[in-house]
């Protein structure tokens, strides 16, 4: 999703000459139609979620690669920046905050300076600002609105929720929609930061994020979970991924440092599970 996002708003903004805006939109509407189409398929025909994803994920990379190579005959797309530039919505995804913040952490020698006395932090790229966004957003309303309270009961027992009248079937339509959504918003912030998408965007980002959910305490049996913790989980291995880079360590051993950490994860989860259901 993310790469198709990608190329869903640069090559009608490059190649047709459609507004950012427009096809930033464009954008989100076509991926939160595929999330419902997903979900759809899911309540429907009652296969597991994770089936029905891993279908899509093929379908859409290779739609991506695809489509690209018919409608461009690259899969790589620059100009993007170009085409953005004074493009009222593009900034909310790949502009800065705080720039001049940082201009007087420099000058009062908080921070380091180039050598032309620019920051060398410049500002808060707009894809951190949508991360603590969404953070603070999906977790109101997990732990605070009756939805949220919906979710926990269609992830925990379905057929349970769905007797005590918890609309499940919305519920995961709606949850396919939302991570279209944020798919989208990364892929906004990416094509817009670098000025150019590609089709192979987004690869193995759906390990990540699994293990990030993992890692911040989410059961894969579903019903126990939250926000933060996901939060956190994608810090702790963000963190640890730019360490093994600026130490100099082989990169290969990242991905050794997920494996490990996403199986001791998966072993605590269930540890506390079981303590939890043998309490009650």
């Amino acid at each position: 999703m993310i790469g198709f996002a990608g190329m869903m708003i640069a090559i009608p903004s490059v190649f047709w000459g459609w507004p950012v805006w427009l096809a930033i939109i464009f954008a989100f509407v076509g991926a939160m139609a595929i999330g419902f189409v997903n979900g759809y398929i899911v309540v429907r025909t009652g296969l597991p979620s994770f089936i029905v994803s891993l279908a899509f994920l093929f379908i859409l990379r290779g739609l991506t690669i695809a489509l690209s190579i018919l409608l461009t005959n690259k899969t790589i797309l620059s100009g993007v920046s170009d085409a953005a530039e004074g493009d009222w919505l593009a900034g909310a995804f790949g502009g800065e905050i705080g720039t001049e913040f940082f201009i007087w952490l420099a000058n009062v020698g908080l921070i380091d300076t180039y050598n032309d006395g620019s920051p060398i932090v410049s500002g808060i790229p707009m894809v951190i600002v949508w991360w603590f966004l969404l953070t603070f957003i999906a977790s109101f309303i997990l732990l605070r609105t009756r939805f949220g309270n919906w979710i926990f009961a269609a992830g925990g027992d379905t057929n349970a929720a769905k007797n005590v009248g918890v609309p499940t079937d919305r519920v995961k339509i709606l949850l396919f929609m939302f991570t279209a959504f944020c798919a989208t918003v990364f892929a906004a912030c990416q094509v817009l930061e670098f000025g150019s998408a590609a089709a192979d965007r987004g690869l193995l980002k759906e390990f990540e994020a699994i293990i990030a959910a993992v890692i911040g305490g989410a059961l894969l049996t579903g019903g126990y979970g939250s926000v933060i913790g996901a939060f956190f989980g994608a810090l702790i291995f963000g963190v640890v991924q730019m360490g093994i880079f600026f130490t100099g360590v082989d990169s290969d051993w990242f991905r050794v440092f997920l494996g490990v950490m996403l199986l001791i994860a998966v072993l605590f989860n269930n540890y506390i599970r079981k303590k939890v259901t043998s309490a009650r």
